[in-house]
């Protein structure tokens, strides 16, 4: 492994884009409507900065955050509005953490400009102390609502909210977390307390919508797709909470084709969508503002970084 030092020299390039190739599930790159938002997503990352192995028994060759930034800066070519968001896993899972504790992955995400993420369980792997030191490399908001992280040294890093505007339509961003207890030991969360998320999910959409005026709201969850039990997922929390657009998932490590759509207590649709692990898709849903029945004209699409589909 090269060091940190030399691994951010080559990827100095990353925030000025490459020319490396672009390729969607059809094969190419279709430009949305320039009256539309291109939200772009990942999840469940797992410190995989570095393409997998030629020999890997899964995903070969895929994956690699100098390819994913060379995607995501050939869309910002072409797209005038674009999000760019994490479901939270940033850390935990090759030497990249082990040596360095999450600090490359939140400086190489802050380069590529990731507008937000939220708070996966393995964030916890080095204890609030080690998050918040890693923290101080993210330039951008880190989202819980469901995490009381008050007199813990994660207070100075979490938000619960985001609000981004384009041309005046409002986009509310929110984090949801899993419940810690059985999930990481009691002594790597200490004082953080994990609170209901569906109540958490109801006060932050009535916040977004009515106090922040969004016309767009995206759940940023960690707390999994389905589980054929009681636990909280993606699938019931969007059956139980209206006000939700769009909830962007991680922690199951679901490989989602297309986006999943469930109707909500409003009667509405909200969309679930999950790209798997490893960094070796991106996800993409375009919002066309024009057409606001189909829910806005969304689309979506995915790209395997490294292969063409």
């Amino acid at each position: 492994m090269i060091t940190r030092k030399e691994f951010l020299k080559k990827s100095a390039w990353l925030a000025a884009g490459s020319a490396l190739p672009l390729l969607g599930a059809n094969g190419l790159l279709a430009a949305s409507s320039p009256s539309g938002i291109t939200i772009l997503y990942t999840n469940d990352t797992h410190a995989r900065l570095d393409p997998f192995p030629e020999n890997a028994v899964e995903f070969a060759g895929l994956g690699g955050i100098a390819r994913r930034a060379s995607m995501v800066n050939k869309i910002r070519s072409q797209e005038k509005n674009v999000l760019l968001l994490d479901a939270g896993d940033v850390f935990q899972g090759t030497p990249w953490f082990d040596v360095y504790g999450g600090k490359v992955d939140l400086e190489l995400m802050t380069k590529m400009d990731y507008d937000a993420m939220a708070i996966g369980n393995h964030e916890f792997d080095r204890g609030p102390e080690g998050f918040a030191e890693a923290a101080q490399k993210a330039g951008f908001p880190i989202l819980a609502s469901n995490y009381q992280v008050k007199d813990t040294p994660m207070n100075a890093f979490v938000q619960r909210l985001l609000v981004k505007e384009f041309n005046g339509f409002r986009v509310g961003i929110f984090g949801l977390g899993i419940q810690l207890d059985g999930v990481v030991p009691r002594d790597l969360y200490g004082d953080v307390r994990y609170r209901d998320p569906v109540a958490w999910a109801r006060g932050m959409s009535n916040s977004l919508r009515r106090y922040h005026h969004c016309d767009y709201v995206i759940c940023l969850s960690h707390l999994g797709y389905r589980y054929n039990d009681e636990r909280i997922d993606d699938l019931k929390l969007a059956g139980q909470v209206g006000g939700i657009d769009l909830i962007i998932g991680g922690h199951t490590h679901t490989f989602l084709d297309n986006p999943v759509s469930v109707t909500n207590p409003d009667g509405k649709q909200t969309l679930i969508t999950q790209m798997g692990h490893g960094g070796v898709r991106l996800g993409r849903i375009d919002l066309n503002l024009s057409e606001r029945n189909s829910p806005f004209g969304v689309s979506s699409r995915f790209y395997t970084v490294g292969k063409e589909i």
